[in-house]
């Protein structure tokens, strides 16, 4: 019996057949980045490279000339935290927009209601110096 902690020998180790069908799961399982060589390694006491042997046969990735590459959890951690970071600036850029449209239409309101032009229309030529200037209200 195996103790917890301790690999097999060469000497301990029993040679064991493994069917076609389940080293295809496995290769399948590593392809789909469900599980890894390491842990196949681990759990089955196989070595590493006999499974690089059974993902050279049987990996559908090898036979299409595909390489896998399997990024690092720290990688992994970082694309994450740049995918939440987009996302964030994403809200506030559209925060921002709806604030840049209610201030315009705040501007065109005040424009209409008390008769000033604050913001410069296209059309008109250069400004006379003034910020704000009254339209003419008929009297004066």
């Amino acid at each position: 019996m195996k103790k917890p902690g301790r690999s097999m020998s060469t000497t301990d180790r029993q040679h064991r057949y493994f069917s076609e069908e389940f080293k295809r799961k496995k290769v399948s399982e590593i392809d789909n980045n469900t599980t890894t060589v390491s842990e196949v390694s681990r759990e089955y006491e196989v070595t590493r490279t006999a499974i690089y042997k059974w993902k050279k046969k049987y990996s559908r990735h090898q036979k299409q000339g595909v390489r896998q590459i399997v990024e690092v959890k720290s990688d992994t951690r970082r694309i994450s935290a740049l995918q939440e970071q987009v996302k964030e600036l994403e809200r506030q850029v559209g925060q921002k927009q709806i604030k840049i449209e209610i201030l315009e239409k705040t501007i065109e309101l005040v424009e209409e209601d008390y008769g000033i032009e604050i913001k410069k229309k296209e059309s008109s030529g250069p400004c006379s110096g003034s910020l704000i200037t009254r339209k003419p209200t008929g009297g004066r």
